[in-house]
């Protein structure tokens, strides 16, 4: 399945493609996605154990909240997303080097700083096989500047996006058109009429998160496909269905920018130390 690291690569490609910079590579991601979430996990045992302590010892709770509010900031993470992240990595990074190739969507959110709602800003996948390297570096740029519903997305667009991968697994062709389960599978559809050939495509999560019935899904995928036949007639079609699988990972541009702000303090702290050691 898609992981934190792929998420951050997506972030990491779209804002030096905006920024006109040089892009980390996915391995090397994922190795300071590793450093960064021990040292996560480090600060927030460490804010456990205050915690623990001042409940233990009530005399103590004055003294040692006198002085975390002074040293918090700099201490630990500055929000409980940070903390699910850094939690999140240590059941994940076992499985980031299993999947090096796969069929792949990359998905750009809007959200709205005022209620938290999301909308789409640029969705596109393949259904071949790649290499996450390439792949994820080609959708993540693709999908944010070529999807023709929508404007490309600029530099300062990047603040205000949630970023979400989705690697594709257990591709099968279907019965019919409703074997196939809500929140479980993503649907592909093909036919033919008029002598015109459609075909569309909805991610697993897409028919769960809009609340819809099988009939509802796959009439809306039919319309999303082109076809304008009235919708009591759908079933007169001859649809070919192919379910599969995938679970979505998701990451606020947020979560990226804490991530990125440790990179580059580490990068200018090595710095400093190489400085020291050549001196």
């Amino acid at each position: 399945m898609a992981t934190v690291p792929h998420c951050l690569y997506c972030f990491e490609t779209l804002a030096a493609y905006l920024e006109g910079r040089k892009s980390m590579g996915l391995n090397e991601i994922v190795n300071a996605w590793v450093e960064y979430s021990k040292d996560t996990e480090a600060g927030v045992e460490d804010a456990n154990k205050h915690e623990s302590l001042e409940k233990r010892i009530p005399a103590l709770k004055r003294v040692v909240g006198s002085e975390s509010s002074e040293t918090s900031s700099s201490s630990s993470p500055s929000s409980g997303s940070t903390m699910s992240l850094a939690t999140d990595t240590t059941t994940t990074s076992a499985d980031e080097t299993i999947i090096t190739e796969s069929p792949l969507f990359v998905t750009w959110n809007t959200v709205s700083s005022r209620t938290g709602n999301t909308s789409l800003r640029g969705c596109i996948g393949t259904f071949e096989a790649q290499e996450l390297d390439e792949g994820l570096s080609s959708y993540a740029i693709t999908s944010a500047i070529n999807d023709m519903r929508f404007d490309p997305i600029s530099k300062r667009e990047l603040p205000s996006l949630e970023v979400a991968v989705t690697l594709l697994t257990d591709f099968e062709d279907c019965e019919d058109s409703m074997d196939w389960e809500i929140g479980t599978h993503g649907l592909r559809i093909s036919f033919s009429e008029r002598g015109r050939r459609y075909g569309a495509t909805y991610l697993p999560d897409v028919a769960a998160e809009q609340g819809w019935t099988k009939e509802e899904t796959l009439v809306s995928l039919m319309r999303k496909a082109g076809w304008a036949g009235r919708k009591e007639k759908w079933q007169t079609v001859d649809l070919k269905v192919v379910r599969y699988q995938g679970k979505k990972k998701s990451l606020l541009y947020s979560e990226y920018k804490r991530w990125r702000d440790w990179v580059s303090q580490k990068s200018e702290d090595d710095d400093d130390d190489d400085d020291d050691d050549e001196a």
